[in-house]
């Protein structure tokens, strides 16, 4: 590359020397305030991802899963139970009673399925607790009666762990919406589980924090389903997972017993940590009512580059260069490839941040305390990708709206697939050296068997992939016109053997649910399994928290 070339996108890259937060501050409620209702500078919500054609039927799950059966151990909600849940909860709209009334049919379907409109029950009753009291009243009663239930915070799952298969009762999280207390001094927030993330990082970026979890859902997700999915998200890369970030946790087991593990300590090494049990357990073992999470200072500079590369080799070369250039200030790197871009801009109208179009993008973000400092290594760090050949062009951006623009690029895609019909997503952590061959198999097979093509005789419209190359994570997506056992049959077990072949996980953030519980032995030994299964009948003997799912 030539010198005048390099210094010419060194100027296109440059920032200014003052360079304001990664995101707008938005004024939320203390946390006296009696609610914290959702505000989102990025948002997230069932209406804006649900496929072009919305009114399409959703199939129920056990029609698509004919092979899961009701438990017949299991029994059905009554009229005398509906009465005891409104005499318990009181508030009227704590109860969505579709049993005894026969207009609630469409006040329980948003509870019922799930934004992707893959998943469907049958569920008839939606309780909604305001605090763990309440809920460990629901769950004793529950218990008692052999009535199953399904926990569920702001359904934004995407493996149908949080939505009913048959009639389980869900127990929605939505009004325990409280953020209990937050110490400056140490970064550690106490929240109800059902605050939603967006609320809860933007309440700390008025205290100068941030949630050390950021995810395209942010907007609608609550705590509690975050924490019992161990979601990932788009800072792991710097701040770690759940598992370490998650001080302490509040839970109800299945008998209504309350398990107090709020822990505001970084250190207690006093016995078996109990929290680390509901962390990424879907609500199997219990419902978790409160999280205590250790928070960062938010960061006072914080910048994002996006870059065109031509093959995944220098997507690769370009991670190792990040990492030693940027080392401590590298809060994000993500991959795209170009069919996914190409989605986007075809579903937004939006121009290409870049003059050209690419096989390969990569989102990188850097958060630090020192802009100058920051601004001196992403220079040095732009220079020398450049000169190496390793990045084909590239962009900085240069205040908070283009900050906000080259985010979308990454957090667009979901939506964008959306609008095609319905997509197959597998979430899952394969070695670097193989992480997108996995897409260029996938596409390769289903193009072979005839899947893929332009016109509506083709199931399949395109396969994607993206994801947290900082965490060995990507996100295969096949875009359907419609889902079919044809397509599924075609990549499931074969995408789960792939992964398999090469010690990979099937599973990286997004949990097992209904759609990966029967492959959960490709990433687990019997060994592990039935450790597993053995917890599970220590805590939920008769099996009524979120059956169907997980092991």
């Amino acid at each position: 590359m030539s010198s005048r070339r390099l210094s010419l996108a060194l100027r296109r890259a440059r920032l200014p020397s003052a360079r304001p937060a990664a995101r707008p501050i938005v004024s939320i409620p203390s946390p006296t305030s009696s609610t914290t209702s959702s505000i989102s500078a990025r948002p997230f919500t069932a209406s804006s991802t649900v496929a072009a054609d919305s009114t399409r039927q959703i199939k129920y799950t056990s029609d698509a899963y004919p092979n899961i059966k009701r438990n017949p151990n299991f029994a059905q909600v009554t009229a005398e139970d509906v009465r005891f849940f409104q005499e318990l909860l009181g508030a009227p709209s704590a109860v969505v009673d579709g049993v005894t009334s026969d207009n609630a049919a469409d006040d329980i379907e948003p509870f019922n399925s799930d934004w992707m409109r893959k998943y469907r029950g049958h569920t008839r009753l939606v309780l909604k607790p305001k605090d763990k009291d309440e809920i460990s009243a629901v769950l004793r009663y529950c218990n008692e009666k052999k009535l199953a239930v399904v926990p569920q915070g702001g359904n934004t799952g995407l493996v149908g762990g949080s939505v009913p298969v048959f009639d389980e009762i869900v127990i929605n999280t939505s009004r325990m919406n409280q953020i209990r207390s937050f110490d400056e001094a140490s970064g550690v927030l106490v929240a109800d589980a059902g605050v939603i993330l967006e609320v809860a990082d933007q309440y700390l970026a008025e205290r100068e924090h941030l949630f050390p979890l950021d995810l395209g859902a942010k907007g609608s997700c609550h705590l509690g389903g975050n924490v019992a999915t161990n979601a990932g998200g788009l800072r792991l890369l710097r701040y770690g997972s759940l598992h370490g970030s998650v001080l302490g946790v509040e839970a109800v087991l299945a008998d209504g017993t309350v398990v107090d593990a709020l822990s505001t300590l970084r250190k207690n090494n006093t016995g078996y940590d109990l929290k680390q049990l509901f962390i990424g357990a879907e609500g199997t073992l219990g419902i978790i009512t409160g999280v205590a999470v250790q928070c960062p200072p938010r960061p006072k500079a914080v910048n994002v580059a996006y870059f065109g590369l031509e093959s995944y080799d220098q997507v690769r070369a370009a991670f190792r260069e990040a990492k030693g250039q940027l080392s401590e200030i590298l809060s994000a790197f993500e991959l795209m490839d170009g069919r996914s871009q190409r989605l986007v801009h075809e579903s937004t109208g939006n121009k290409y941040p870049l003059e050209g179009e690419y096989p390969f993008y990569c989102l990188v973000e850097t958060s630090g305390s020192n802009g100058e400092h920051d601004l001196a290594k992403l220079e040095a760090f732009l220079e020398h990708i450049l000169g190496e050949g390793i990045v084909a062009d590239g962009v900085l951006a240069q205040d908070e709206t283009q900050f906000q623009a080259i985010w979308r690029w990454r957090e667009g895609i979901t939506e964008a697939l959306s609008h095609l019909g319905g997509t197959y997503k597998y979430d899952v952590s394969i070695p670097l050296t193989d992480l997108y061959q996995l897409v260029d198999d996938t596409r390769d097979r289903l193009t072979s068997l005839g899947l893929v093509g332009e016109d509506d005789s083709y199931p399949v419209r395109a396969v994607v992939g993206y994801g947290h190359m900082g965490d060995s994570n990507l996100h295969l997506n096949v875009a359907v016109r419609q889902y079919s056992k044809e397509v599924e049959k075609a990549i499931e077990p074969w995408v789960y053997e792939w992964i398999a072949q090469r010690n990979g996980s099937i599973s990286a953030e997004h949990g097992l649910g209904v759609a990966k519980k029967e492959f959960i032995g490709y990433s687990q030994n019997e060994t592990n399994l039935k450790l597993m299964k053995q917890l599970k009948a220590l805590y939920d003997p008769n099996g009524i928290m979120n059956p169907y799912k997980y092991i």
